[in-house]
């Protein structure tokens, strides 16, 4: 009775080692194999019948493991674990440890093998990803400082690192490019900076706007004429700016302004690489890298049908969105400071803003973008007596944007204190707007005697202006 419950307990025994997902090997204290499961097969791609009543200094001699965890735990008398790459080329970790006998002899030594294949393969992915994280990384902030020492363009935004970052690796490239953001964000910018970069930097980069050229002279303007083409055509004729950019870059400013029969027309040349004159019917080959912007939704206007459908995927090969400037604060004071610097060297000042007025600019919405920033910077330092400009130098509707958001996020203040800035900004921007008292008062529904008060109260105005 007793040898058979032993016996079902050693069957039990083996099926928990069979079904095991680590592969086990046991040896005796000598290191003669005992044991060995179905997992140490698979992931050892050797067979227990080769091995079985084998001892390990016998395998290893024959080349079937290359080192022994049985063999060590048997010359050390502990627990050991090695790393181990078989010929299946999994990787895995390998626990041997003795068990002792009351004598303290070792008489079992039980080896685990664990499958750690996925594991390492994991790290290595991990670990290459970091690499090029950190290579991308270097690469950004190398491209980062010297665009900031070449003043080419002023960047310190994350999405403009890596838009810049985007654009220096196509402009390698000849693929046309389509620039899409608001008015003012910079497109002509990253247009120069493409061209600049890339191997045609040393040809001419020639600036279309398309908006701003009448219908009836798009076609001569762009294309050019010959003697006696029409009315009033010079004599010699005249080339156009296709084949003024020829080697080098066409930017066709305000792409969506571009009347639909001059689209066909503008399709045609990019497809053929060939323009024909106005009054002629010979075709000139040119070699030019066209670069489009606009601010308007070109995608919209094909569904409308005031853009052709083909001419946007022509241009729209290679896209490039610049955020708004409200989307990347960190470069409102880094743009503020190249403007002011270019603003003092040309006039030989020393003026400064602000760390208050600072937060003011930093704080505003800027609908008009970088252009507004360069204006409103021009404007105070130009305005501004002193050479450290404040926040009461800035124009109204600046600061007026600064105090009525004053309570949100971590600009809290007392209620009575953000009352007065609020007043101040109000009376200072309908006093700027009407440049009287009396309009003034009028639009804030308040006594003229009762602004002149509150004006010299605030500013140290005392004179009344009616």
């Amino acid at each position: 009775m007793a040898n058979s419950k032993f016996e079902d307990i050693n069957k039990r025994l083996d099926s928990i080692i069979e079904h095991s997902y680590d592969g086990i090997y046991i040896t005796d204290g000598k290191g003669n194999t005992l044991k060995i499961n179905e997992a140490y097969e698979k992931i050892t791609g050797l067979k227990r019948s080769n091995m079985l009543g084998k001892n390990m200094k016998e395998l290893v001699e024959e080349g079937y493991v290359s080192e022994s965890g049985s063999l060590k735990v048997m010359k050390e008398r502990k627990t050991v674990s090695l790393n181990q790459t078989f010929k299946t080329g999994k990787k895995a970790l390998i626990t041997s440890k003795p068990v002792f006998d009351e004598n303290g002899d070792i008489i079992l030594i039980i080896t685990n093998i664990r499958d750690m294949t996925e594991l390492y393969n994991l790290k290595n992915k991990l670990d290459e990803k970091n690499r090029l994280i950190e290579k991308y990384y270097n690469e950004t902030m190398e491209l980062k400082n010297k665009l900031n020492e070449n003043k080419k363009l002023v960047v310190e935004n994350k999405k403009m690192i890596d838009l810049v970052y985007s654009t220096k690796k196509i402009s390698s490239t000849d693929f046309t490019v389509l620039i899409s953001g608001e008015s003012g964000v910079g497109k002509e910018v990253i247009a120069k900076f493409i061209h600049e970069s890339s191997r045609r930097s040393k040809a001419n980069f020639v600036k279309v706007n398309c908006g701003a050229i009448p219908e009836n002279l798009i076609e001569s303007e762009l294309f050019g004429y010959v003697k006696g083409a029409f009315s009033g055509a010079r004599d010699e004729g005249k080339l156009g700016y296709f084949e003024m950019a020829d080697k080098g870059t066409l930017f066709l400013d305000e792409i969506g302004e571009l009347p639909l029969n001059m689209q066909v027309k503008l399709l045609r040349v990019l497809q053929e690489s060939e323009v024909t004159r106005v009054g002629s019917v010979k075709a000139v080959k040119i070699d030019v890298r066209i670069i489009t912007a606009t601010n308007r939704d070109l995608e919209k206007m094909v569904e409308e049908g005031t853009f052709r459908k083909d001419l946007f995927y022509r241009i729209n090969v290679i896209p490039i969105t610049i955020p708004p400037l409200r989307e990347r604060r960190e470069d409102i004071v880094a743009l503020g400071d190249y403007f002011l610097e270019g603003v003092n060297k040309k006039y030989g000042w020393s003026k400064g803003f602000s760390r208050e007025a600072y937060d003011v600019l930093s704080s505003y919405c800027w609908p008009g973008n970088i252009r507004e920033l360069k204006n409103i910077v021009e404007r105070s330092v130009a305005m501004s007596p002193d050479d450290l400009i404040g926040v009461d130098d800035l124009p109204a509707k600046i600061v007026t944007k600064k105090a009525v958001g004053l309570s949100i996020g971590n600009q809290l203040m007392p209620l009575k204190k953000a009352q007065i800035e609020i007043e101040k900004v109000l009376i200072e921007a309908a006093y700027e707007k009407f440049g009287n008292v009396r309009d003034a008062a009028k639009v804030l529904e308040i006594d003229p005697s009762t602004l002149v008060r509150k004006r010299k109260r605030y500013y140290g105005v005392a004179k009344k202006q009616l």
